[in-house]
């Protein structure tokens, strides 16, 4: 089976559409194993690293309503980092990574608990709450390939 980023790059080529990424708990991980992929620059836009969680809203346009609400590991705040991603760099998608990697709890979620948001331009399309287990670098892996299958569930 083809990894998971080289059919996303291959489908959102074929379809002539972009793809962004807003990275908390990843760090960058989803736009590494992107960028890994010979040619993807046809089809990955960039992203945005936003760990800290001001930055959810200086850089991706996170309602600071929402953050003081909801906070940063929340369906809404994954809903709005993947719009965010889309709006900010100009990209037909945009794919979101929030959670909590561990090894301690964050907001009174446990390690493992993990939203993963996609959106198509300036409409969130669906956001996954994953209850993950694992060391840190398990569940942030897993956390990629879930934002991936994620992606290429809707590309069809």
């Amino acid at each position: 089976m083809t990894d998971p980023a080289t059919r996303a790059i291959a489908r959102l080529t074929e379809l002539g559409q972009t793809l962004a990424t807003a990275e908390s708990l990843t760090g960058g991980s989803v736009g590494a194993r992107l960028t890994d992929v010979p040619g993807a620059s046809a089809a990955y836009r960039g992203g945005l690293i936003v760990y800290a969680t001001e930055l959810k809203a200086e850089l991706a346009g996170v309602a600071l309503e929402t953050l003081d609400r909801d906070g940063a590991v929340a369906e809404s705040t994954a809903g709005e980092l993947a719009v965010g991603a889309a709006s900010r760099c100009q990209a037909t998608w945009g794919l979101s990574t929030t959670g909590v990697a561990g090894p301690d709890q964050q907001e009174g979620h446990p390690a493992g608990t993990v939203f993963v948001g996609l959106a198509r331009g300036e409409e969130r399309v669906e956001v996954r709450r994953l209850s993950l287990a694992g060391d840190r670098a398990q569940i942030r892996r897993q956390t990629v390939d879930q934002a991936l299958s994620l992606l290429l569930d809707h590309l069809g």
